[in-house]
């Protein structure tokens, strides 16, 4: 009889664990798409300052990205910068072997925005930082 009370008690500890683990039934579908990606070789990170421009902060990362946009191979970077209220937003560049640009925004430490990911996507890039993507 006390093994039938534990049932619901562990139904309830395996629905919330299903809830907490990120396995995209509950998660941010971004973050599941970032999450599950191929790794590309990495250009590094930067850390930029409240009003610092990343091409003059960032100018070998940016070389790098390009590098890999010219060969026709893939890299990523990760930028992060805050906000006027100085919460932390991370944006991953990721430079593919097609041609394209990927930027995943991580704005989830970011109290003043809707707390989710962000996904943009352009082909052709001409400069990789001051590409507008449709999001």
């Amino acid at each position: 009889m006390a093994a039938r009370s534990a049932r619901p008690w562990l139904v309830a500890v395996a629905a919330a664990s299903l809830f907490t683990s990120g396995c995209g039934l509950f998660g941010d579908p971004v973050e599941d798409r970032w999450a599950s990606r191929t790794e590309f070789p990495s250009c590094g990170e930067v850390s930029l300052g409240l009003n610092e421009e990343m091409r003059q902060k960032a100018v070998q990362e940016i070389a790098c990205l390009e590098r890999a946009l010219e060969s026709g191979e893939s890299a990523e970077l990760k930028v992060t910068f805050p906000t006027i209220e100085g919460d932390p937003v991370r944006e991953y560049y990721r430079v593919t072997p097609q041609g394209g640009l990927e930027v995943y925004t991580d704005s989830t430490d970011d109290s003043f925005s809707d707390q989710k990911w962000s996904f943009a996507e352009c082909y052709s890039p001409v400069w990789l930082t001051g590409v507008s993507c449709a999001r």
